[in-house]
């Protein structure tokens, strides 16, 4: 179903003279009212008026997460707190956090464009809507709350955690579409295999994952225990929140990008250059219909590549890869750049381990130690009764370490622990663990 048929299927022309419209629309409204873009624009002498073609964007400085930071809490808003109706907010672990708001006009929006995404996915009216991301002031439980309504579906507010009664919920209530992070879903999938029940047999059809990288052996994953079309979803807070862009269950190949909201490029994270179509780099987003808190350029930490193909499904929007990984959990490895992403790969392929890993950085003045730690499977727990000096326990390190290499060209020391071991996720899953010691060890 193509909820919007007008802008969904507008021709590239249509489209960019939408955009261009827009982006002088934002360029002033900025310009007027947000004090950082004005400083910011009138130090590289451009005024709203020098936006005369949608090229004139890279003329445009770039938006990054400190200067959210900097400006905390309402810097960077654009219109006064009356009228405002919500705030979000990240999490703020790794310093302060970043805040958002929404007007009447942008939820109006961001429901839309939700309810887009969902009908892109496979969802209808009707369907019940089972909601495992979380809710609060991070942005996913909220906002896929909101499009599922406006499609008309009935929703599920279940957020996440309490995994048995998620469990019983999708059991009674019998939802065809589940949403949360990917490896949350696979925290429940596990959960009804360890209760004797068969993840294949319930209602689900369709699954709508996102707010972290994910492989597409993890998808292969998905689908097989659960019976799915697993759909990947992009968004975040900064920019909007979940429904930035969509796979469509007919093709599931890069997402659609919501590019009569936003304009999207691809730069090089080192020389901000520029990225030709299918080339790999940094993800940068400028918002076109945001009223409380536009962004010009923002840099989202996120590598992906962009494609202007025609899609089967008869969508004509501009597509993005699924994400390969953030630039902040990077690894490199004697040189080389590894994704947490790309490691999944090559774990989900292998037998006798289970989809759950973590890379651990270990930093010691100048010196870095990693360590790939992965979780045996319950078959080979009881062949080797825990021995991890064990032959088949050595030969499985020996795989991993093989695959690994071979496919990302890097050598990783391999540590196998019993089932259960590692975390499992409620939430995002943490996959890489980095600590710092001092001389003392601290």
């Amino acid at each position: 179903m193509i909820l919007h048929p007008k802008v969904e299927c507008m021709n590239r022309d249509e489209k960019e003279e939408l955009q261009l419209h827009r982006l002088k629309q934002t360029v002033t409204a900025v310009y007027e009212n947000v004090p950082f873009y004005k400083n910011a624009f009138d130090e590289r002498d451009i005024q709203p008026c020098s936006i005369e073609i949608l090229q004139d964007l890279q003329k445009l400085p770039f938006t990054v997460k400190k200067d959210l930071r900097d400006h905390y809490p309402f810097g960077l808003f654009a219109v006064p707190q009356e009228h405002l109706v919500r705030l979000h907010a990240s999490s703020g672990t790794s310093g302060k956090p970043t805040v958002v708001g929404y007007t009447e006009g942008d939820i109006d929006r961001w429901s839309d464009m939700v309810a887009r995404s969902i009908a892109i996915a496979g969802g209808e009216p009707g369907h019940v809507l089972h909601n495992a991301y979380g809710y609060g002031l991070f942005t996913g439980g909220l906002g896929l709350h909101y499009g599922s309504e406006r499609i008309g579906m009935v929703t599920v507010p279940v957020s996440g955690g309490n995994t048995e009664r998620q469990i019983l919920l999708i059991e009674d209530f019998k939802p065809q579409v589940i949403c949360g992070t990917p490896s949350y879903i696979l925290t429940i999938a596990e959960k009804m295999e360890e209760l004797g029940l068969n993840p294949k047999a319930t209602s689900l059809k369709y699954g709508i994952f996102g707010a972290e990288p994910w492989s597409e052996e993890m998808r292969a994953t998905l689908e097989e225990k659960l019976g799915i079309k697993a759909m990947d979803i992009y968004g975040l807070s900064e920019v909007m929140g979940p429904g930035v862009a969509m796979e469509c269950h007919e093709a599931q190949n890069g997402l659609h990008i919501m590019d009569d909201h936003f304009i999207t490029e691809i730069i090089n994270p080192k020389t901000l250059e520029p990225m030709q179509d299918g080339e790999y780099g940094e993800l940068v987003f400028t918002s076109l219909t945001k009223e409380a808190f536009p962004v010009i350029r923002y840099r989202t930490g996120d590598i992906a590549s962009l494609d202007r193909e025609p899609c089967r499904c008869g969508r004509t929007t501009l597509r993005m890869s699924r994400v390969k990984g953030r630039i902040d959990d990077m690894i490199i490895v004697r040189g080389v750049n590894v994704f947490p992403s790309e490691i999944e790969n090559c774990l989900l392929s292998i037998e006798d381990i289970v989809p759950h890993y973590q890379v651990h950085v270990l930093t010691e003045g100048l010196k870095e130690h990693i360590e790939l730690h992965v979780e045996m499977s319950e078959k080979l727990y009881a062949l080797t009764n825990g021995n991890e000096s064990h032959t088949a326990t050595e030969l499985l390190k020996q795989t991993i370490k093989q695959k690994v290499k071979n496919t990302c060209l890097v050598s990783l020391d391999i540590k196998v622990f019993p089932p259960k071991a590692i975390p499992r996720s409620e939430g995002k899953a943490i996959r890489v663990v980095k600590h710092v010691q001092n001389k003392m060890g601290v």
